[in-house]
């Protein structure tokens, strides 16, 4: 019976990384699809969600099928709490890079526009957020969990300083308002993505060490640096 479960246990973790490595997937297709008016890439994402959705519906019902078969303890019950939770933030960000990808649909059919704010920064941070947070999954490495929540400050500053730079642009150029919009939507949904990637950051410390540290940096109890 043991043995059964740890076969399980590893092929949930599979799972999750193969999950967090397809909605990885989408979310840099969105990106380029908007930093190259890429149209059909953006519909492709947006067509490829059902899967993810689809996926996240079957890691849960196998998170609660391993909790009521085997009803674990310690290390392994925290290993699968925190992947219902991780499932659940995975499908977030699958859902956020759908937002951009239709906002990246409707900007490539208008006239080009510049960036009123540092978009290269933000959607890169946002990025290696997500990728090392899937990547302290897999090692359970909590140095680097932790250091993907260090990461979230630079990513808000950039999203607070972005709105105050989107209203000066529609003020000076009032006729490409819709197109601003749109980059709005895209920076607020870069803000959540990385939320979502130090969320999982979060459980990865759960699920290493049993701490409980949301919160902490916005507390005060965790140094960023």
């Amino acid at each position: 019976m043991h043995r059964h479960f740890t076969r399980e246990i590893e092929k949930l973790k599979r799972r999750i990384l193969e999950h967090g490595a397809r909605v990885e997937e989408a979310f840099m297709h969105a990106i380029q699809a908007v930093r190259e008016r890429d149209a059909a890439l953006a519909h492709a994402v947006v067509e490829g969600d059902r899967s993810i959705d689809q996926a996240e519906i079957d890691l849960e019902e196998d998170c609660l099928k391993l909790l009521a078969l085997y009803q674990p303890v310690a290390g392994d019950l925290r290993f699968i709490v925190a992947v219902l939770k991780i499932n659940n933030d995975l499908e977030r960000i699958g859902d956020l890079a759908v937002n951009i990808a239709e906002r990246a649909e409707s900007m490539a059919q208008a006239a080009p526009a510049a960036f009123p704010f540092d978009f290269s920064t933000m959607s890169a941070r946002a990025a290696l957020m997500l990728r090392q947070s899937l990547d302290s999954l897999s090692s359970g490495q909590i140095e680097l969990a932790r250091a993907v929540c260090a990461m979230d400050d630079e990513v808000d500053a950039i999203n607070r300083r972005m709105y105050e730079q989107v209203r000066d642009a529609i003020l000076q150029n009032p006729e490409r308002i819709e197109t601003y919009i749109q980059i709005l939507g895209i920076s607020r949904a870069l803000e959540r993505i990385a939320d979502h990637a130090t969320d999982i950051a979060e459980d990865v410390v759960y699920m290493a060490s049993g701490e409980i540290i949301r919160h902490a940096f916005s507390l005060g109890k965790i140094s960023p640096s």
